[in-house]
């Protein structure tokens, strides 16, 4: 590993969560291509023929997908309403969730003239 620390500024990029909302949209609009039969013959021709009912197979699929894309980016926009812009520049030398290690803050059980918590 190196020894750099990435800065939040460098992990989460716009065009870093525009391609994440642009793969969740790629990947929703191809789960709905194959879900649909939109590869099989029996529905490209009645898509030919005329006697298809409803929105086609590419067209539901863009709207899925794009659904997704804009669903997805609207979350990820959220999720950066919640990052301090204090801490956008500070880096990351440990996983984010966990709490802050403050051992002066925690008392030390085996200090002496301290009173134990069954005391």
């Amino acid at each position: 590993m190196s020894d750099e620390k990435p800065t939040r500024r460098d992990i989460l990029r716009p065009l870093h969560l525009l391609g994440i909302a642009l793969g969740c949209g790629v990947f929703a609009m191809v789960v709905t291509l194959v879900s649909t039969g939109a590869f099989t013959a029996r529905v490209n021709t009645a898509i030919a023929n005329g006697t298809y009912d409803g929105l086609t197979p590419f067209a539901l699929g863009l709207v899925v997908g794009g659904g997704a894309f804009i669903a997805t980016l609207l979350i990820l926009a959220m999720l950066m309403l919640a990052v301090d812009p204090a801490d956008v520049t500070k880096t990351i030398d440990r996983p984010v969730l966990f709490d802050a290690e403050d051992d002066a803050d925690e008392p030390d059980s085996d200090a002496p003239g301290r009173p134990r918590p069954s005391e």
